[in-house]
């Protein structure tokens, strides 16, 4: 991990934050979010902030991984990967560093898996993902 990306991890551990985003030409930009609406949001509303940004997420599922490689993430840190995310980012150009890979992510209960993660574990692509991941954010409106 080079010293950009510690200085972010730093950032998003001090603070308290779910999600720390260094844009390529811009400063720091920390969210508290919950799941990925932080991501989906900055996707929708303020996609140049995300392309060849470095990112800082606490815990990142299969979601999350489809959001960060179609918004053109250039290095990516995560205190957790789920395996699925992991095996999304496996063979593309985003550089990834992780402390923890779980099999999966569990929701907030605690008593099943995180609603995206079981809706995209079947993807095989980001695009796939989005897909998913636009149709559940529009029914929680």
């Amino acid at each position: 991990m080079d010293s950009q990306s510690e200085r972010l991890v730093q950032v998003l551990h001090a603070g308290g934050y779910s999600l720390a985003v260094w844009p390529a030409d811009g400063e720091i930009r920390t969210f508290t979010g919950r799941g990925v609406a932080d991501l989906y949001r900055l996707m929708r509303e303020d996609p140049e902030v995300l392309r060849g940004a470095i990112v800082a997420d606490k815990v990142v599922g299969k979601a999350a991984a489809a959001l960060m490689l179609a918004g053109g993430v250039q290095a990516l840190y995560t205190d957790t990967v789920s395996t699925l995310a992991r095996e999304l980012l496996d063979g593309s150009v985003m550089e990834v560093c992780w402390e923890r890979e779980v099999p999966h992510i569990i929701n907030r209960m605690q008593t099943d898996w995180c609603p995206l993660e079981k809706l995209c574990r079947d993807c095989r692509t980001p695009e796939e993902c989005l897909r998913q991941i636009e149709d559940f954010m529009q029914k929680q409106k």
